[in-house]
């Protein structure tokens, strides 16, 4: 039997997240085979489980993928897993708006499995029997089996918690370490690749706190989906995409590659940082941090190539930071760097938060057509030209301007709207570069 449990917190900030790394990397010191996941649209947290189990970790989410895109992804990536673990999502409960979707509780429920639920108790005592009841009793549909107190004071500031909890097992008394933690920037975690704690320590200090073999007893077998995913059906020829992926762009969904690969594409990473354009059919800039590799980019070979390969009709595709590096400049601290000038657009890097949350809109180009679900954050504007095109009609999110995202020229694209290929045409956008292979 395949094994999963979920790991949650009753708010952001509570620890879940090291807590959650801590078991991956416990587990995987024990030899055993840990498939990770990560509830919501994150891409920074998943480096780090990669990086913990070895696996590439996967996003969970029901609002981009829906529930049985959830199920679908859990049953194609954890067959040779000996155990799944999800780490989840701000607060337990908290979706979209006021609604469970995209919550960890969601996904939990979606796939019928147990809940470790992680709760600060620093300055409490009694206080945490009232949190943990809450939540044990707001959805009954939720399976909390365990509770993991984190922050404890000693052991004596643990049993009076343990002596008022109600009848759920407590199966981790982490105490107070401010020497475990991954230090985080504007758009969150550090990723993997900057990883300064230790591993090892990390598992070590897990073990003796947390009982991994209650954890183990508890997880139980995902839900399997109801219906298959039939994009991308069929013999096709091969077609090779180049992504762009260093320091620069470093936001990806693994479940994209997957799609890729589904629809008959060979998938060339590249660095625009380092290297030069490879033999491909089109590419995909995702996001990342640009603004932190800047005078590079202005250099960069494949900066100064771009334009033509666009002109030529290759298909080419960006999200956020590719969106940035794919216009016209990007103005950093009054500073003007020249970037790829694929779109009539200017980039300006802000010091405030310009949109964050999740995306819904209406793609009307060339090989963008329908409903496409994703998210959004960014600390920049983007100013384009009165005769630029954008082609998503946005419901949700705030995008490039004027409730439109979705930039394009020629056959490509670039939007502030991060898609997941759970309703982003990864079908047609191949297709697209496979008819520009056969020019």
């Amino acid at each position: 039997m395949k094994r999963s449990v979920l790991i949650a917190g009753t708010h952001s900030g509570v620890g879940k997240t090291t807590v959650a790394m801590g078991v991956m990397a416990a587990l995987t010191k024990r030899n055993m085979k840990v498939q990770p996941y990560k509830v919501g649209p994150d891409y920074i947290d998943p480096t780090h489980h990669t990086a913990i189990c070895g696996r590439s970790s996967r996003n969970l989410d029901t609002f981009m993928m829906g529930v049985d895109g959830v199920r679908r992804t859990v049953a194609n990536s954890y067959k040779d897993a000996d155990i799944s673990v999800i780490e989840g999502v701000m607060g337990l409960y908290d979706g979209m708006n006021s609604t469970e979707i995209a919550s960890s509780a969601h996904v939990a429920k979606s796939l019928c499995i147990p809940v470790i639920l992680v709760v600060n108790v620093h300055g409490m005592s009694r206080s945490a029997a009232a949190i943990v009841k809450g939540f044990t009793e707001f959805d009954k549909d939720v399976n909390i089996a365990g509770v993991i107190l984190n922050r404890v004071g000693s052991p004596r500031h643990a049993q009076m918690i343990k002596d008022v909890l109600p009848d759920i097992p407590v199966v981790g008394t982490v105490p107070r370490n401010n020497d475990i933690k991954v230090p985080s920037r504007h758009l969150g975690l550090h990723m993997a690749s900057e990883q300064d704690y230790d591993i090892g320590k990390l598992a070590e200090f897990i073990e003796e706190n947390v009982d991994i073999d209650e954890i183990l007893s508890l997880a139980s077998e995902p839900k399997k989906p109801e219906v298959e995913d039939d994009r991308c059906v069929g013999n096709m020829s091969e077609v090779t995409i180049g992504v762009a992926r260093d320091d620069a762009f470093c936001f990806y969904y693994e479940e994209m590659f997957d799609m890729f690969r589904k629809c008959g594409a060979r998938i060339e990473f590249f660095s625009p940082l380092d290297g030069d354009i490879p033999e491909v059919d089109g590419m995909y800039f995702g996001g990342g941090y640009p603004e932190l590799n800047i005078a590079e980019l202005e250099k960069s070979r494949t900066t100064k190539k771009l334009k033509d390969f666009s002109a030529d009709g290759m298909p080419i595709y960006g999200e956020c930071g590719g969106l940035q590096y794919l216009c016209s400049s990007y103005e950093i601290e009054d500073v003007v760097y020249k970037m790829a000038d694929l779109f009539p657009a200017e980039t300006i890097l802000t010091k405030r938060l310009q949109a964050l949350g999740y995306t819904e809109g209406v793609a009307k180009g060339k090989f963008i057509k329908g409903p496409v679900r994703g998210h959004e954050f960014h600390y920049s504007l983007t100013e384009c030209d009165s005769d630029s095109r954008l082609v998503y009609e946005m419901s949700r999110g705030k995008g490039i301007m004027n409730g439109k995202d979705g930039i394009t020229e020629h056959n490509s694209l670039a939007s502030y709207m991060h898609a997941h290929p759970g309703s982003f045409p990864v079908d047609s956008f191949v297709e697209q570069c496979r008819k520009y292979s056969r020019k």
